[in-house]
């Protein structure tokens, strides 16, 4: 098929008092669920069948979303594998009273389609013949090895009980209020714990309010069933100048039993706010056990793969100008 409007879809939601988080805006995983639910109705609507996500690339929250603003969430199609459809969203915000509204965040996000038994199914291949739409599809094609690159070197870590880094751990039941279309929990959903337990463990780390600036690398490896337990595991993993970088894991399993397995992780970078929102300096935190000094140059290694993809560069304190 060739770009029309069957390839983009734009949810629209009215920034409501309880979206408001500690920073005094939309919190980021409430922006995260509205990409989330804007990237699945652009899935459904091109594969014509149930779909899951899948990954959702690199998220920059540039520019807060306020109460009252309403926000709008353009997801469109840039390119299809077999299976899966890697979706381009764009959050905007402006005064419900009109005028224009900016663009707060983009990300990719990669949905796939799947059956009846749950196993993926071919979708409809997007060809693209606007010049836009060859661009942003070469752009997805660019970012698959980096993507591979990221999957590749944070799922060969491990994480035990040698590391010494500021961790907290959130525990709680699935609830059904979490479901999503399919019966599951909705990705949205696990992407606002996420950047719930990031949120505390930044924090309790620096002692001062903290807000998400990016979530990159976050990887759905199987469904989360409503009604198991849940744990939602962050732990700092390397601070740059203003940047806390939190590694978090979302584990889940029955309820009768003792195992959890892995469902979602992925990497966020909180800082810390003065009271006009600037974003101040935060301690430097020095890795001590073998373990904290491995997840600290893995957590390097991860900021120079990003910076490889097309438009992106490496965080100004790895310039080798050494800037702040």
């Amino acid at each position: 098929m060739s770009e029309t409007a069957a390839n983009a879809v734009t949810l629209r939601f009215l920034a409501a008092p309880t979206d408001v988080g500690h920073s005094g805006s939309v919190d980021a995983g409430t922006v995260l669920e509205w990409v989330d639910k804007a990237a699945y109705a652009a899935a459904v609507g091109w594969a014509q069948s149930y779909c899951v996500t899948a990954y959702v690339g690199n998220i920059h929250f540039a520019n807060p979303v306020n109460s009252g603003d309403m926000v709008e969430v353009t997801a469109t199609i840039v390119y299809t594998g077999r299976s899966s459809m890697h979706i381009r969203t764009v959050v905007s915000s402006g005064d419900v009273k009109g005028g224009p509204a900016t663009m707060r965040s983009q990300c990719l996000v990669i949905f796939v389609a799947v059956g009846a038994d749950g196993k993926p199914v071919p979708v409809p291949q997007f060809e693209p013949t606007a010049p836009d739409g060859i661009e942003q599809r070469d752009h997805a094609v660019a970012r698959i090895k980096v993507r591979e690159e990221i999957v590749q070197a944070m799922s060969g870590q491990e994480y035990t009980d040698a590391g010494t880094a500021e961790s907290v751990v959130l525990r709680f039941v699935a609830a059904p209020t979490d479901v999503n279309w399919g019966g599951k929990v909705h990705g949205g959903i696990v992407m606002k714990w996420i950047d719930e337990a990031a949120y505390v463990c930044a924090s309790r780390y620096c002692g001062m309010d903290t807000v998400a600036v990016f979530s990159g690398g976050v990887r759905f490896y199987r469904p989360l069933l409503i009604g198991h337990v849940v744990e939602v595991e962050a732990r700092l993993v390397y601070t740059g100048t203003k940047g806390m970088h939190i590694a978090v894991h979302v584990r889940s399993g029955d309820p009768k039993g003792r195992e959890l397995h892995l469902t979602t992780y992925c990497l966020t970078v909180m800082v810390a706010r003065d009271e006009h929102g600037t974003s101040v300096p935060v301690p430097q935190w020095v890795p001590v056990s073998a373990e904290d000094k491995r997840l600290y140059a893995h957590a390097r290694a991860l900021l120079e793969i990003r910076g490889r993809a097309p438009g992106n560069r490496l965080p100004n304190h790895l310039l080798p100008s050494g800037g702040s």
